[in-house]
């Protein structure tokens, strides 16, 4: 895996369309931009424009030199999102080919490639695999998952009798707002052709890590250890969610974190 370089801003301000851009992290990521003098245009169906269907694809990518892609699929189940990530990976990549644009930036997952029994991230793997062999210069950046994610885990889990089964394998969680400065630090750049991953400065298991969570906004929920307990779809070994040894490593760890989020301040 390459690294990350923290690239200067000191050249020409770009025209940069934030595929998602009213997203979690799309939003922060074209905040970082504008402050450093880009334009930068958040792209959403809130915003008239949609990868799946590539409905405003054409007018919103006119004299755009980079794409970030920071969308994500609604349902995280299902072969909904397979067909999410597929669809507007082919009409995203088309448009960015006819338009000329001379870096695409993708946000991916870290294990995405171990796990393709899940549809989710088969989709996600599927939509690599168009980046790669569309002929337009790319970097891919693999992150693992965000503390905000740890609600959509909650979720997705197995419960019974106010109990969660998780998973015991391991996850090595990020903050979205370190994974948006990355972005837009690989957006000022030259393409990479490559992978980058990035990951938050704690290996924990996700059992572990979401007790935690719950112990900390007091929620009522149990978790009941299960290696079985399947992750979107994907049953995990221990290693599938963890980053290789040349991933960057952030420095905001889970209580920080914690700390200063909203749910610092929920109650229950």
């Amino acid at each position: 895996m390459r690294a990350i370089r923290d690239y200067a801003t000191g050249k020409p301000p770009m025209r940069i369309v934030v595929i998602g851009g009213t997203g979690l992290v799309g939003r922060q990521v074209v905040a970082l931009l504008a402050a450093r003098g880009h334009e930068a245009i958040a792209a959403s169906r809130a915003t008239g424009v949609d990868i799946v269907t590539g409905v405003g694809l054409h007018e919103v990518l006119r004299g755009a030199q980079v794409v970030i892609d920071a969308s994500n699929s609604e349902a995280p189940y299902g072969e909904s999102s397979y067909a999410f990530f597929s669809a507007g990976a082919r009409h995203l990549l088309a448009a960015e080919a006819q338009a000329g644009v001379r870096h695409h930036v993708s946000i991916s997952v870290v294990g995405t490639d171990r796990l393709r029994s899940s549809p989710y991230f088969r989709g996600k793997a599927a939509a690599e695999d168009m980046i790669r062999a569309s002929g337009v210069p790319y970097t891919i950046l693999h992150a693992t998952q965000f503390y905000e994610f740890l609600l959509a885990i909650i979720e997705a889990s197995g419960v019974a009798a106010q109990a969660l089964r998780l998973s015991p394998a391991y996850i090595q969680p990020v903050a979205s707002r370190d994974v948006a400065e990355a972005l837009a630090q690989i957006a000022c750049g030259r393409p990479l052709n490559a992978t980058v991953e990035l990951a938050g400065p704690e290996r924990e298991r996700l059992s572990v890590i979401v007790k935690r969570f719950l112990e900390d906004i007091e929620s009522p929920y149990e978790v009941v250890v299960d290696a079985a307990e399947p992750y979107f779809g994907a049953v995990l070994e221990e290693s599938s969610l963890v980053p290789c040894a040349a991933a960057q490593t952030c420095t905001v760890g889970f209580a920080t974190w914690l700390h200063e989020s909203e749910y610092a301040r929920a109650h229950w």
